[in-house]
């Protein structure tokens, strides 16, 4: 279960190094991919999976924007 559980997560460990447009656009991909059909169950999931991992990922970007931006207010309303 251990090895099966490796194989499953292996093929989204690069989107940790994603930046936000890269996650973007590869999450639209697969988007796409899963719309048109056509792919197998097992294919079908994996795609589903990535574009899961993806999304996590474009959150995660714009999480770390908007505490940017609050800091940066909050920096802003001090100097005034």
């Amino acid at each position: 279960m251990a090895a099966e559980n490796a194989a499953t997560a292996a093929p989204n460990r690069d989107i940790d190094g994603l930046s936000y447009e890269e996650a973007r656009e590869q999450l639209v991909g697969v988007v796409g991919r899963l719309e048109a059909g056509g792919a197998s169950l097992e294919e079908s999931l994996a795609l589903w999976e990535r574009g899961e991992a993806l999304a996590k990922r474009c959150e995660q970007w714009l999480e770390g924007a908007r505490k940017r931006l609050a800091a940066a207010r909050d920096q802003a309303d001090k100097e005034s």
